[in-house]
């Protein structure tokens, strides 16, 4: 088996364990917020724009709702071309000054790509600076040859509270370059309730990419 899809497995195994050694801190404070009553869903939707020379351009569409620890997640375009996904998953969180977000999700794929998939959506936020991951591995119930690793790596600074920038790389399948993993960067602005953010990769190639980025959460 794939040492990524090993280690992936690994971690999603491995967090009802750490879900259930959570302290007693964190406990009272989920009965407390369940006296208090249940806490309101959060959703978002965002839209990539990919622009890819000498390939297909497209529109990748991810919708997500959040309400306390229950996490779903709808994608299109995002494993493969004319290929849908739904996700569900996990939400944990630990710390103040340093603080980690891990969600492990289980989900179900279907169109040009028929599989399953376990992946995982980790940060790590300090002040400033925040490190995340998104990646998932698609066990394809179709062929096995076509098994594949995904993901999406990103160093952001927050220079300004409506300012941001960093680094990113993407693995995909949707298109085909000459590098597995393509590096790039990106700059984003908000503004109350939305996100705009440009992100280039494989800068100085003949395959550099762009993909242009509308966020909207509420």
């Amino acid at each position: 088996m794939n040492p990524a899809c090993i280690k992936l497995l690994f971690l999603v195994l491995l967090l009802p364990m750490v879900a259930a050694a959570q302290g007693t801190e964190e406990a009272t404070a989920a009965k407390a917020e369940t006296l208090s009553g249940a806490k309101a869903w959060a959703f978002s939707l965002t839209v990539d724009g990919y622009i890819v020379p000498s390939e297909q351009s497209y529109v990748d569409p991810v919708v997500t709702a959040d309400h306390n620890r229950l996490h779903l997640e709808g994608r299109y375009n995002d494993e493969n071309l004319h290929t849908g996904s739904f996700w569900l998953g996990y939400n944990l969180r630990w710390g103040k000054n340093v603080v980690f977000e891990f969600t492990p999700m289980l989900g179900g794929v279907f169109g040009r790509t028929t599989g399953i998939a376990p992946g995982i959506e980790a940060a790590l936020t300090y002040k400033k600076l925040q490190l995340s991951l998104s990646n998932e591995y698609v066990f394809d119930t179709g062929d096995k040859a076509g098994n594949f690793y995904d993901s999406w790596p990103q160093l952001t600074y927050s220079a300004l509270e409506w300012l941001n920038f960093g680094l990113a790389a993407q693995h995909t399948k949707a298109f085909e370059t000459k590098f597995k993993l393509q590096p790039g960067f990106f700059v984003g602005v908000t503004h109350k309730n939305l996100e705009f953010t440009t992100f280039v990769f494989d800068v100085g190639r003949a395959d550099t990419s762009a993909v242009l980025e509308v966020g909207y959460s509420f």
